[in-house]
């Protein structure tokens, strides 16, 4: 049986805004990415295959924990 896990909200606050997924097991390694433009939203959930998110570029993350704010490099 898989276990369900939360539910996480990326809302991208400006262009350019990469999500990557980062693999379960021994050798962690990239295995998913994807670009959101200002203003969208992505939804995600950690599975047994991703076991961690890397965020890049300024995003509100909305977790059951409450929510994040990332930030660019300046």
């Amino acid at each position: 049986m898989t276990q369900q896990s939360d539910y996480i909200v990326i809302k991208a606050k400006e262009d350019g805004v990469n999500v990557i997924g980062l693999t379960r097991g021994n050798n962690t390694k990239f295995h998913h990415t994807e670009k959101l433009d200002a203003g969208e939203v992505m939804i995600a959930q950690f599975t047994e295959h991703t076991s961690a998110m890397k965020i890049r570029g300024k995003a509100d993350v909305h977790t059951a924990y409450g929510v994040l704010s990332s930030d660019t490099k300046e």
